[in-house]
């Protein structure tokens, strides 16, 4: 999630590949400024043309091994079934910047009505998107944002600034007001991750933070192993250190699996996204007092079914359109063609045996 900015050079070379993917077997041959999307191609929605049946979806995760993207995407993959459409996952086993782009170049060949992607980074997934674009595949971003030139809608967890804030207030509630924290992260160039962490930031500058010191951000790069040994280097660093906020499930699960392990339990809180699932060990053992998340099968039913009413012409992604998401009911695309699934919820000894993902 666990689930965000590269050289210049690095940027080039995305867009070099996904130029490239011009070739082999498309949906359909334009002209280069269809690349420019939905938003500017002057599609019409009409909301009342029914779901199309047979539509080819398919996600492309972080990366395939990642816990929480596999819920987010085997949900979806199941609300397709629900309109009549198939859908599969794709996806590399790293979360490095690049790792996406082939499989985009892949999906575009295979003529799929829907790519619904989790961008490792805004911008080196933009090259092959628009290109999917020009060739009439609907690009739906869900939990990572891509830049909003080469997706037609973002499907958003929750509000980022909600996330953000809200990660500040809990560990802030945890550690008395007072103290150094440090933030684990996943990769350097992860959108939703800066996002937040930019919000976490922000909120730190109220008054009523003064008390607490951010002192370092740090990277696992969605990695077990490399998580665990950014929070043991933490606490090396700074043995003083309160507090970790890991706002990706595969780096709260690590920083906490360290700290239940170590001289630093019940002296280190631990706190950030993760699931109940994951987290329930450490929360019952005191290692984790509370986390957030929200409901990752939800999020990827969502995704869903924006790809269906897209590629069936019921919206273009443009603000105050609404669409129908099965049991999760009517939605309405916001500001940037951006669609929120709801607030996050708190986890903790009280409720997370009434929670199973």
């Amino acid at each position: 999630m666990t689930k965000r900015p590269l050289a210049a050079v690095a940027l080039a070379a995305a867009l070099a590949v996904g130029a490239a993917a011009c070739g082999g077997t498309t949906k359909n041959s334009t002209s280069g400024d269809a690349a420019k999307g939905a938003a500017t191609s002057g599609a019409k929605a009409n909301p009342n043309a029914p779901l199309k049946k047979g539509l080819k979806l398919a996600f492309l995760p972080k990366q395939v091994n990642n816990p929480y993207e596999t819920i987010v995407d085997n949900a979806g993959i199941d609300g397709a079934k629900e309109f009549g459409g198939t859908a599969k996952e794709v996806g590399p086993s790293d979360a490095s910047a690049s790792s996406q782009i082939s499989y985009i170049n892949t999906l575009i060949q295979q003529r799929m009505d829907a790519i619904l992607v989790a961008a490792n980074d805004p911008n080196a997934v933009c090259g092959p998107l628009k290109q999917a674009m020009s060739r009439k595949i609907k690009v739906v971003a869900y939990d990572s944002d891509a830049s909003k030139d080469c997706r037609d809608v973002f499907i958003n967890q929750a509000s980022s600034e909600e996330i953000g804030r809200s990660e500040i207030k809990v560990m802030s509630d945890l550690i008395g007001g007072k103290g150094k924290i440090a933030i684990l992260s996943a990769t350097a160039n992860a959108t939703n991750q800066n996002t937040w962490i930019d919000f976490m930031k922000d909120e730190l500058k109220k008054p009523e933070y003064s008390g607490i010191q951010l002192v370092k951000v740090a990277y696992g790069d969605d990695d077990d192993q490399k998580s665990f040994q950014q929070t043991q280097g933490l606490l090396q660093a700074y043995p003083d250190l309160k507090g970790i906020i890991a706002p990706t499930t595969v780096g709260i699960a690590a920083a906490a699996r360290y700290i239940d392990g170590s001289k630093y339990k019940g002296k280190v809180a631990v706190s950030g996204l993760g699931t109940p699932n994951q987290m329930r060990k450490f929360v019952k053992d005191g290692t984790v007092a509370k986390f957030e998340l929200w409901d990752p099968k939800n999020l990827g039913y969502l995704a869903s079914y924006a790809a269906a009413a897209l590629a069936s012409g019921q919206i273009t992604g443009a603000q105050g359109e609404t669409f129908k998401a099965g049991k999760l009911g009517e939605r309405t695309i916001g500001k940037d063609g951006e669609v929120i699934l709801g607030p996050p919820t708190v986890f903790d000894k009280s409720n997370i045996d009434n929670y199973n993902f």
